[in-house]
């Protein structure tokens, strides 16, 4: 038989919403200071100033393979080393493409997260 909530569990019920609702509010505030702020603004183009243009490179790089082997057959059999062709090499140099742009990542990211841990540092510093 399911306990009967008692008026106690009720006032704690409502008091931790009350907190959750606080906390939202005070987030929301930060949030807002982060998203004004002009170093944020700057992280902001600085990650797209990569990630678009390596977006753009990975899938044009991607769907490269299947556009040469399906308009210009001829090239992408051309053997190469022994028996592999074209087609083959391009293939595998998608996964050395792939970790390329892993490792590039990587290495960036760790810029974009010093940028933000000091604008959150600036904003929770002003904010407490």
């Amino acid at each position: 038989m399911p306990r009967k909530p008692e008026r106690r569990d009720h006032d704690t019920l409502k008091e931790l919403e009350l907190r959750e609702e606080q906390n939202a509010i005070r987030h929301a505030a930060e949030w807002q200071a982060i998203e004004a702020d002009d170093e944020f603004q700057k992280l902001i183009a600085i990650k797209k100033r990569f990630i678009i243009p390596a977006t753009i490179f990975f899938i044009v790089y991607y769907f490269a393979l299947p556009v040469l082997v399906g308009y210009w057959p001829q090239l992408m059999e051309a053997n190469v080393i022994g028996n592999i062709n074209l087609a083959y090499l391009f293939a595998l140099s998608q996964f050395v493409m792939a970790w390329t742009l892993s490792y590039l990542y990587v290495r960036e990211a760790g810029v974009f997260d010093r940028i933000a841990a000091r604008i959150v540092r600036r904003v929770k510093g002003v904010s407490q």
